[in-house]
């Protein structure tokens, strides 16, 4: 048994990590970042849950670039073959849950 207080949360570099559980293979973790990630396509399929904070999530389809901004309780969910990233406004607190080794 654990309780995590997601707004306490903090990491030492951005998108650092608090690895929660590994259920069968599928992650959860949450992450902690106030820089943007990279363009990535996820191994998998991956849902983002914004705990803390903004987050403009900038996503492609079909080669075009689309932007989402996502508040608290927002919930993203990038299908197998989604390309997107994460930009936090400031400080951003991510729950995310993906299958293990997903980039």
């Amino acid at each position: 048994m654990r309780i995590i207080r997601s707004k306490e949360f903090t990491a030492t570099r951005a998108w650092g990590a608090d690895d929660i559980a590994n259920m069968g293979g599928v992650t959860t973790r949450l992450h902690w970042t106030d820089k943007p990630y990279q363009w990535h396509i996820n191994d998998g399929e991956e849902v983002f849950a914004v705990l803390d904070g903004t987050v403009d999530m900038h996503y492609r389809v079909a080669g075009i670039e689309h932007v989402a901004t996502l508040e608290v309780g927002d919930v993203f969910f990038a299908s197998v073959g989604c390309e997107h990233v994460a930009h936090p406004r400031g400080e951003a607190r991510i729950l995310v849950v993906e299958s293990e080794g997903s980039v």
